[in-house]
């Protein structure tokens, strides 16, 4: 697939999509050459080109980052602490990505509302 004719994977947005949009606050945003998906305003999780990035907070990033599939959230040469990215191997089992989107859906809702 060239990378110019989609910039991310839509087919994974739209299944974090449906899993998400179910929930209160929900909203979705175009970003980082990507698509972000807010709970309450605040980033919970999204697609950049073929990888899920989710913001897990530090503790569960660390121990995450030790599972097969993952890697730091670096797009920018600047990995951001909390934060992974799941390569399309850790995202393809529907348990595995509902496990990932509750992860990372646990450690938002434990921030303040955004307006």
């Amino acid at each position: 697939m060239e990378e110019s004719a989609m910039a991310y994977d839509e087919v994974l947005a739209k299944r974090i999509e449906k899993l998400m949009k179910k929930k209160g606050g929900f909203s979705k945003k175009e970003m980082f050459g990507g698509i972000g998906y807010m709970i309450h305003g605040n980033m919970c999780s999204g697609v950049h080109k073929e990888y899920l990035i989710l913001r897990l907070g530090k503790d569960v990033a660390e121990s995450a980052l030790k599972e097969k599939h993952t890697r730091p959230f670096d797009i920018t040469g600047r990995p951001m602490s909390g934060w992974v990215m799941v390569n399309p191997n850790g995202t393809r089992d529907e348990d595995a990505l509902r496990k990932w989107i509750d992860d990372a859906m646990s450690f938002v809702k434990t921030l303040p509302p955004k307006d």
